[in-house]
């Protein structure tokens, strides 16, 4: 299956809410990822076969779970905090990984390539479509290892919170004191009482 990009990245918009350059660098990103992992048909056939990394919460993210249909839900897409433009494509069957990284030096091409368009975002956008593969992104090839508690599936383990109650999955959990306890009571949380 050949993908095409003007599908997806319409696809991606409708999702996401908005046509953005992080849109076009998250389908382009998803594209790269899938042909080099080997996987055609991630909504398909290969869907119980790819695990996504994103390493950044933001515009690309939207169009690299519509492009592959991994979501945090089934458990096979994977948030790290990192703050970088990138992405790693894990393909199960094979354990073949590779990390996508968006090249910084693309928004500085982007400016050259349209330099009549004042809105850089806007110089970006026109220019990321048309750019290609090697001017916007580098990759590396890389192993993954997922622990057992972070596989799709039934949870492993569930654990009451000695002081909260909340009951925690997955190995989520932190020993203290002698007590299972989850996150937040441990090391305090995003929210207060």
């Amino acid at each position: 299956m050949a993908f095409d990009f003007e599908r997806l990245l319409e696809e991606s918009t409708k999702i996401h809410g908005h046509l953005c350059a992080g849109q076009v660098l998250g389908v382009k990103m998803s594209i790269l990822g899938l042909k080099l992992v080997g996987l055609s048909d991630p909504k398909g056939k290969d869907r119980k076969d790819i695990i996504v990394y994103v390493e950044i919460d933001r515009c690309a993210t939207d169009a690299i779970q519509s492009v592959t249909g991994c979501s945090l839900g089934h458990r096979s897409m994977k948030f790290m905090d990192y703050g970088i433009m990138a992405a790693t494509f894990l393909n199960m069957k094979t354990r073949t990984a590779v990390r996508v990284i968006a090249r910084e030096d693309s928004r500085e091409k982007a400016k050259r390539l349209f330099p009549d368009i004042a809105n850089p975002y806007e110089a970006q956008l026109t220019a990321y479509k048309q750019m290609s593969d090697e001017e916007l992104f580098y990759t590396m090839p890389v192993t993954v290892n997922i622990p057992p508690e972070d596989m799709p599936g039934r949870p492993i383990k569930r654990v009451r919170c000695a002081i909260c109650g909340d009951y925690v999955q997955d190995m989520r959990h932190v020993y203290k004191d002698g007590k299972d306890v989850c996150k937040a009571c441990a090391n305090g949380g995003y929210y207060t009482k």
